[in-house]
């Protein structure tokens, strides 16, 4: 086969492996080892989720135990997103200097120490001090966790494994509703500093044992490790025909000659120098597009306001008639329920039907939800008298709206920036896509309550419908579909905001 080489134009001569009918004809078989790498990395994430979910209930008792304000605690619950804002940005960084693998150990370390100084603060100041450790901590899983996967998954099963960094991700989201509720029986002083202590346990578990899984392949080809790259990949692949196929498009992704040799990669070792220029300052049209597309998913998740639904959802049920606090605990366990059963179920869609098909129907969904919950909640607000009804539909639609955000929008951020920058721009662009995320993620956490008192609950909901509606347009005209191809041949998609359609079609991936 015959290629243009990288940056060049120059003819690149590819081996040719042949493989037998009968095992091309197979259908692609769960790699197990790459499933418990996958689970193993992804299981840092539950720490995001986990301290998002207890906070929205803690803040219950530690508002009413330090005497605190709205405004102190639209800060603490939205401030973690900022610190995670520099942990993403510096991990990327982190994760090509020393690996993906040492990095997520990393990320558990720090996370543990943020757990127990939440745990033991004696007043604001020293609260918030560990809000800004663990926000460092969970801001390196939120990059890690995906990273690491994305490049250790095969094309045929990536969507469904990179996905898994989200279901933990509502799987702490809903751990912390159910500890919030079962330690709000204890003492005022205790109860809430158990909530947010209790996060220590798992990080410390995982920082040992996240070291028994093996380092990126596409790392280590960046490092010139080939013979440790080819051993990972014969592992996580079914056959070491199809592990010599793939190292051969690693190293043609990340510029080197198909039959360079270890020593010929070492002296051009990349830790990521002149990552930003090509991102920012030199883009290509390909990067320009990935860039785009990921500053833009990464935005629309946030505006949709699902940050304020998890971190305020006893607020919101307030708001909709819920007064006792058992009920707003218990509803507000049906939120985390909710979002942690439909991610498993987008866990097995992503690669069956499609990538596009998935966002675009779930943000659709969500469209719908949060415009009937804007309504709801303004008929509820001009109401004199107690609409039961009005409250349940209320309910109802808050359940609906976390239902569609997990089936698609919620995976789908994850899995899709994980695949589509090239490899030598994707632990950085990566990070500059997190970074967008939880800086938006901060500002809907921090002034949500501000927001509703200045233009009423229901307001605020019909502004997030507007967010939605436009992020819906923007999916359709300018994200193709990735599925089934590998991280190197997705990077052809790329190169036409408007007109990527002609490029799909031409490759059997337009949907």
């Amino acid at each position: 086969m015959v290629d243009s080489g990288p940056g060049n134009g120059a003819p690149l001569i590819r081996p040719t492996v042949v493989v037998a009918d009968s095992e091309v004809s197979k259908k692609p078989r769960m790699n197990k080892f790459t499933f418990a790498c996958a689970i193993l990395a992804s299981l840092t994430s539950m720490l995001l989720g986990y301290d998002i979910g207890v906070m929205s209930g803690a803040i219950i008792f530690i508002k009413e135990d330090m005497k605190i304000s709205d405004v102190q605690i639209e800060i603490l619950v939205g401030v973690l997103s900022l610190y995670c804002l520099i942990g993403s940005i510096v991990a990327g960084k982190i994760a090509d200097l020393i690996g993906r693998r040492y990095t997520i150990a990393l990320a558990n370390v720090i996370t543990f120490a943020g757990s127990l100084l939440m745990g033991f603060s004696t007043n604001y100041t020293f609260l918030m001090f560990g809000r800004f450790v663990t926000g460092i901590g969970v801001g390196f899983a939120l990059i890690c966790a995906v990273l690491y996967t994305a490049e250790i998954s095969p094309a045929s099963s990536r969507g469904f494994l990179t996905s898994f960094p989200e279901v933990c991700i509502n799987s702490g989201i809903l751990l912390g509703y159910i500890l919030n509720f079962a330690f709000s029986k204890l003492p005022l002083s205790i109860g809430w500093r158990l909530m947010l202590g209790a996060g220590a346990i798992p990080s410390v578990l995982l920082a040992c044992s996240v070291l028994a899984m093996p380092e990126s392949p596409r790392w280590l080809v960046m490092q010139g490790r080939l013979d440790e790259a080819k051993t990972v990949l014969e592992k996580t692949l079914d056959s070491k025909e199809e592990a010599q196929l793939r190292l051969n498009d690693i190293k043609e992704a990340a510029g080197f000659p198909q039959d360079c040799t270890a020593a010929d990669i070492i002296g051009k070792k990349s830790h990521g120098e002149g990552v930003w220029r090509e991102l920012l300052l030199q883009p290509t049209p390909t990067v320009r597009h990935v860039l785009i597309c990921t500053v833009g998913i990464q935005f629309f998740q946030q505006s949709s306001g699902i940050a304020a639904v998890v971190s305020y959802s006893p607020r919101i049920f307030e708001k909709a008639g819920v007064t006792s606090s058992n009920g707003k605990l218990l509803a507000t366990i049906a939120v985390g329920f909710c979002k942690t059963i439909f991610v498993l179920v987008a866990t097995l869609l992503l690669d069956r039907i499609g990538r596009r098909t998935l966002l675009l129907s779930s943000v659709g969904g969500m469209v719908g939800s949060l415009l009937t919950l804007a309504f709801s909640l303004t008929i509820i607000e001009q109401s004199e008298e107690k609409l039961t009804w009005a409250i349940v539909l209320c309910m109802v639609m808050v359940l609906a709206f976390v239902s569609f955000f997990a089936i698609g929008m919620g995976p789908m951020t994850g899995v899709y920036i994980s695949e589509i920058f090239p490899l030598r721009l994707r632990a950085q662009g990566m990070s500059m896509g997190v970074a967008v995320n939880r800086v938006i993620s901060a500002v809907i956490s921090m002034t949500f309550i501000s927001l509703y008192e200045a233009i009423t609950i229901g307001g605020a909901f019909f502004l997030f419908t507007g967010f939605a509606a436009v992020g819906w347009v923007f999916f359709y005209m300018c994200l193709p579909e990735t599925r089934g191809k590998t991280l190197e041949e997705i990077e052809g998609l790329f190169g036409k905001l408007i007109g990527w359609r002609k490029t799909s079609k031409k490759t059997n991936t337009f949907m």
